[in-house]
């Protein structure tokens, strides 16, 4: 399949003879990948994908015999996990970021028996459960994909990737974001630089972002 990025340019892509089917989107390790450079799709995925895992061990997360750090344990193995999943590759905008943790929110309110009517404080609910915000983990996930990719080789296709630009000029209106202006905006939040991802350790501990 051939992803289509400019419908107004119909060229066609061959691949030993035969014409390569032209989509909108597609699927590429479980992660739906869209034409236009958005993820809006991606990230209601991972928002269904956590209430799916949520139901899984609801059992667990809302047994009011279980304390909430057990809890919160088992939230970040499997329902956090099933959320973050692909999102290091992804260059999430504050409104997408908001959608993932508004979720998160109500998982962790349903498994300590809280409601909105409660007027409890979120901060106190990711305390008392010792879940961290989920945009720092998405943060902390990217940054580490990054220097991962950043201390291969100068030739390695991942590296060549991160500052592809597409052929032509952009459309009128506000620019697509690109992955390397979240990349750029992360390592600003955290005082890192590029430079300091060639250093493992390093850079290990500039990004991480412990829970509560």
């Amino acid at each position: 399949m051939a992803v289509v990025v400019n419908p107004g340019l119909d060229r066609s892509v061959r691949l030993q003879g035969e014409e390569v089917k032209k989509v909108q989107e597609f699927k590429y390790l479980g992660s739906t990948v869209q034409s236009n450079g958005e993820c809006g799709k991606e990230v209601k995925k991972r928002v269904q994908a956590g209430w799916n895992g949520w139901r899984k061990v609801s059992g667990v997360l809302c047994d009011q015999k279980i304390s909430a750090r057990i809890k919160g344990k088992v939230y970040r193995t499997v329902v956090r996990a099933a959320m973050l999943y692909g999102l290091e590759t992804v260059s999430l905008r504050k409104r997408q970021e908001s959608e993932l943790e508004v979720a998160e929110l109500k998982m962790l309110r349903f498994s300590l028996g809280v409601t909105r009517l409660d007027r409890i404080r979120n901060e106190y609910i990711r305390g008392t459960a010792h879940v961290g915000r989920l945009g720092d983990k998405v943060r902390e996930a990217r940054l580490r994909w990054f220097g991962h990719v950043q201390r291969r080789d100068s030739e390695y296709i991942g590296r060549r990737m991160l500052d592809m630009g597409l052929p032509g000029r952009r459309q009128r209106g506000r620019p697509k974001r690109r992955y390397m202006d979240g990349i750029n905006e992360d390592m600003k939040l955290v005082g890192a630089s590029v430079e300091d991802a060639e250093d493992r350790d390093r850079w290990r501990e500039m990004i991480r972002c412990g829970d509560p």
